[in-house]
């Protein structure tokens, strides 16, 4: 695990080395045990290391025929032990034991086709000498970040915003649309970020740069319009239980200390049971939770821990450690406002105390239908049977219902629920499950001048998570629910989370329900088999795994890793809030209206509304601003 960065001209140019050296020092809590360098003619590479296999060969970069190619990688690959097997039986020898030397030979074999045999997670750059080509790669789910800017004889790359900056003088113009795209979702999605002028690889993708020009290709993509694995549900569970055991299995390779975050939900336990089966010694577990009892999962993980015999330590987040929000706004360098990345901060950096590779459970809802919004939306067909006076009029009492408890309170979910059945199309309603600021509530909360300035970019929300709807128009409608989350919400926002978490803990996170094989085989599998009945999400990997779990956690409903925003924001953190979000400083910056976020937040302050989600939002952009 790395971070990585580098550059390459078209012009004749060479890199300067001393900024290099310094996008890579800002790339140290990503790889605090190793740093490397190659620089010839018009590229230079640069890393820092995060030791986790072949500890003293593993070294980058990395060169292969004599110094034909040089490669960084950040990441991990995980079948790169049967790839080794495979070039060597053709002749290939090899001076380490690492996986980034096997990739660079596979990539010497085979050119980009090289990336349809990789299993893991990843985001790499290979400088071809002779060719005077830069080939970059990120992973098919986007676990690994991969950011580069343009310049006009120039790309430059890196795994954080502000090495960018270090490699090159590009411009630090703000796009207003990311903006408003960020309100809309709580992140900026691929390609854009918060600049014009840097973009982000896209999860599945590579780019080649080739005498000044960029070219960029999509390798992989979801089964769509794939038959399905198979027609019986008994031996789907036998094929789930299966591949699930043997993608966790290659994330048990490591020469370092290796544990689990176990968060009691189903996903992580199940991780935890098949870990536990796969180890000679008991799996350390790490648990995080609250003191309000309605958004703690302790005991949950507790009753997995002791089934398993674990080494379980559990830590609890208290309002208080808000003070890290500077810490965390620098680190993703741009907005970012999933409230859950505080709590996940902190898993992280406790577990690191004790190992430095931890599995997680991400993925599973994705897999198999696991959000409530999920069984949400399902039932909204049914509300499309009612005629449209019905409809409005069930809207109407929705806006009479308490709006507290935000985001798993009863009636603020099902006012959130009544309201989306006034869409007619299955992205509007999406987008009304999802969004953090509807478009209306944008409106009047944007400064006039702001509003001009974004112009026809509004509204851009709608159009991003209509082209996800549309690629998988011919799935059912389970899978194409999925299909969207899987090229939208969960690269762009949940494996931001956890990458960025978990490295600014100098922590590596692995995540054995995104192994791809693992998710080409569950996508082939209908929709109703994830999705079954009023109570039946996950249904088919509950009932794979139904041995494995305790009768507590197999019964237990969806709990989302959310953290007590509404009574943190009329309590410990109430002056914070109005310190940094009503300042002077924050007002001035021209986005919003005075007058409306008082509104807004004499709202929440009089509990007449739940804003909590919203408050963190504006927070986070302002700790941005600050701090990034």
């Amino acid at each position: 695990m790395c971070g990585i960065c580098g550059i390459a001209f078209s012009d004749g140019s060479k890199p300067d080395p001393e900024r290099l050296r310094q996008a890579n020092a800002l790339l140290a809590h990503r790889g605090p045990d190793d740093e490397g360098y190659f620089e010839e003619g018009p590229a230079a590479l640069a890393m820092r290391r995060l030791a986790i296999i072949d500890l003293a060969g593993g070294r980058q970069p990395i060169s292969w025929e004599n110094g034909a190619y040089w490669v960084v990688l950040n990441g991990e690959i995980y079948n790169f032990q049967e790839l080794r097997s495979e070039l060597e039986a053709r002749g290939r020898r090899f001076r380490t034991r690492s996986d980034t030397e096997t990739l660079v030979a596979l990539y010497a074999e085979y050119g980009e086709a090289c990336l349809q045999k990789l299993r893991g997670m990843f985001a790499f750059a290979i400088w071809d000498v002779g060719r005077r080509r830069l080939f970059l790669a990120r992973d098919r789910v986007g676990k690994k970040p991969l950011l580069y800017a343009e310049g006009p004889h120039y790309l430059a790359f890196a795994s954080e915003l502000r090495s960018i900056f270090a490699l090159a003088d590009v411009p630090r113009d703000l796009d207003e649309e990311a903006l408003d795209l960020y309100l809309s979702l709580q992140y900026i999605p691929s390609p854009k970020t918060i600049y014009r002028k840097i973009r982000k690889l896209e999860p599945g993708c590579y780019l080649v740069y080739d005498n000044g020009r960029v070219a960029i290709t999509r390798y992989w993509d979801l089964p769509l319009g794939r038959p399905p694995a198979t027609r019986d549900p008994r031996e789907a569970m036998a094929l789930i239980r299966e591949k699930l055991a043997e993608s966790v299995r290659l994330r048990l390779i490591s020469d370092v200390p290796l544990g689990a975050f176990l968060s009691g939900g189903i996903d992580s336990s199940v991780v935890v049971a098949l870990m536990s089966e796969l180890s000679s010694k008991p799996v350390k577990t790490f648990s995080i939770g609250f003191e309000e009892e309605a958004f703690s999962e302790l005991p949950f993980a507790r009753a997995v821990a002791e089934r398993y015999g674990c080494e379980h330590t559990e830590f609890i987040v208290k309002p208080q450690m808000a003070e890290i929000l500077p810490r965390l706004a620098w680190h993703y360098g741009e907005p970012y406002a999933d409230a859950s990345a505080l709590p996940s901060y902190y898993v992280s950096r406790e577990t690191r105390r004790h190992v430095t590779v931890a599995l997680n459970g991400d993925g599973g809802d994705e897999n198999f239908a696991g959000y409530v919004r999920y069984f949400a939306m399902n039932l909204t067909r049914y509300f499309d049977l009612l005629p449209p006076p019905a409809r409005r009029a069930l809207s109407e009492a929705a806006g009479m219902l308490p709006e507290a408890d935000a985001p798993y309170g009863f009636f603020w979910r099902l006012k959130r629920f009544l309201r989306s059945t006034l869409s007619s199309d299955l992205p509007s309603r999406h987008l009304r499950m999802v969004c953090y600021f509807p478009e209306d509530d944008k409106t009047s909360l944007y400064d006039p001048g702001f509003l001009s300035r974004l112009g026809k970019a509004r509204g851009s929300a709608l159009g991003y998570l209509e082209a996800a709807f549309d690629r998988a128009r011919g799935e059912d409608f389970v899978n194409r629910l999925l299909y969207a989350d899987f090229r939208t919400y969960l690269p762009e926002c949940l494996m931001v989370k956890m990458d960025i978490a978990s490295m600014a803990n100098s922590l590596e996170a692995r995540s054995p329900l995104l192994d791809h094989e693992f998710i080409d085989l569950v996508y082939r599998l209908p929709g109703r088999w994830k999705l079954r009945g009023l109570k039946g999400h996950k249904w088919i990997f509950k009932e794979a795994f139904k041995d494995k779990l305790p009768p507590m956690v197999y019964r237990r409903g969806k709990m989302g890793f959310g953290i007590p925003l509404g009574p943190w924001f009329r309590g410990p953190l109430k002056g914070y809030w109005q310190d940094h979000v009503l300042s002077p400083e924050a007002l001035g910056r021209g986005y919003f209206r005075a007058e409306a976020l008082r509104k807004l937040w004499a709202e929440h302050q009089e509990g007449r509304r739940d804003h909590g989600y919203r408050l963190w939002s504006l927070l986070m952009l302002e700790l941005w601003h600050r701090h990034a």
